[in-house]
């Protein structure tokens, strides 16, 4: 199993593998590898608070704070009301989510900024014949101009979207849906994500999981659970995919 210890000031170092000789490459040992969106993919924090807040007002909150509204990313909007209100009122969190969608058809697209290495990651997935999917708590429709924004739309071969399920994770059933689509079992699947959450989805399902740390969410925050490995980015988690063992 591979992972991080800490060192002090210089932060988490990732052992992969001791012993593996640098330059070695091996083929990666998954059908499908199945991604997270918000915070594993890309940063959409901007056009999130934007929404965010503006759902807030229309319902007479005040504005939340960017910090607060950060670790709500990649929860449901029913979820995200519930955690920055302390409020469960059903009816009044369907609004909400329809003012947020309000808002995020507006300024969404505009202030996504994927991260560097998912281009090169998924090409080089591709290359070695692996299926790549998105299950993520933003509208599938979302996903589909964010990939079209970034010309990376043919790299995808399956989206599942909130509107997609009657669950929303951390059920696996929108991973499920994915696996089923991808013609992929579990053994064959590899979830990556940057939450606690997409770290129960993956157990839900039953399949492996990489943990990012590109989001809010700290190596001790993954470490109770399963996985094959924590990591930094994108890049660091296709070398430790790559490395010969």
């Amino acid at each position: 199993m591979m992972g991080y210890m800490e060192n002090g000031a210089a932060g988490y170092i990732l052992e992969c593998n001791r012993g593996q000789r640098a330059g070695r490459r091996s083929k990666v040992k998954y059908k499908a590898v199945i991604f997270d969106f918000d915070y594993t993919l890309g940063d959409c924090t901007e056009g999130i608070a934007a929404s965010v807040n503006h759902g807030l007002k229309k319902l007479g909150y005040e504005a939340g704070e960017l910090e607060d509204i950060r670790k709500t990313i990649g929860l449901s909007l029913k979820e995200t009301f519930a955690c920055l209100t302390g409020s469960r009122d059903q009816e009044e969190a369907q609004r909400f989510s329809i003012y947020f969608k309000e808002k995020s058809d507006q300024v969404m697209v505009e202030h996504t900024r994927l991260y560097p290495a998912v281009g090169p990651a998924f090409e080089e997935l591709r290359r070695q014949g692996c299926r790549i999917g998105i299950v993520t708590t933003k509208y599938h429709y979302r996903i589909d101009q964010i990939l079209d924004k970034f010309q990376i739309a043919g790299l995808v071969d399956v989206i599942v979207g909130a509107e997609d399920v009657k669950a929303e994770k951390p059920s696996p059933e929108g991973l499920l849906y994915a696996m089923e689509q991808l013609g992929a079992d579990r053994k064959e699947v590899l979830y990556t994500g940057d939450s606690v959450v997409d770290a129960k989805t993956a157990a839900g399902a039953g399949v492996d999981f990489a943990g990012v740390l590109t989001g809010t969410t700290s190596f001790r925050d993954f470490e109770p659970f399963n996985h094959i490995c924590i990591v930094r980015d994108l890049a660091e988690l296709m070398n430790a995919l790559t490395q010969e063992k």
